[in-house]
């Protein structure tokens, strides 16, 4: 009986970490894929020639990845300061988003920057 309240015991303790670790690696996975995208998309973005395209190019995929990685947090995320952070990130962001579409489509049509990102490339 003490064996089987022990197992018992051990397995109610086992399942919510195995959940939590699958949870964290959903997260450590989603920060991975978003991150390998904001370096390639910054990359690009400062391979212009002109300064000015360059900054802008480079903050625009900056900034779409920092919206990406709060929107991590607040999928996956637990602690409310953290929370409300990613979502005071997001305002922000969002903002200077703009700010860089709206100059890099007046200012380097060509550079395709301009043109909002695919939803399925940055959302999570």
């Amino acid at each position: 009986m003490v064996a089987c309240l022990s197992a018992s015991l051990t397995g109610l303790m086992i399942a919510p970490a195995r959940a939590q670790t699958e949870a964290s690696t959903s997260a450590r996975q989603a920060y991975d894929d978003s991150m390998q995208r904001m370096h390639t998309d910054m990359m690009q973005g400062i391979a212009h020639d002109d300064p000015d395209v360059a900054f802008a190019a480079g903050m625009l995929a900056h900034h779409e990845g920092a919206v990406e990685m709060a929107r991590i947090e607040l999928a996956h995320g637990k602690d409310p300061v953290l929370r409300q952070l990613a979502q005071d990130v997001i305002t922000a962001q969002e903002a200077e988003i703009g700010l860089l579409r709206q100059w890099l489509a007046t200012n380097a049509p060509q550079t395709g920057a301009a043109t909002p990102a695919p939803a399925a490339a940055h959302a999570h």
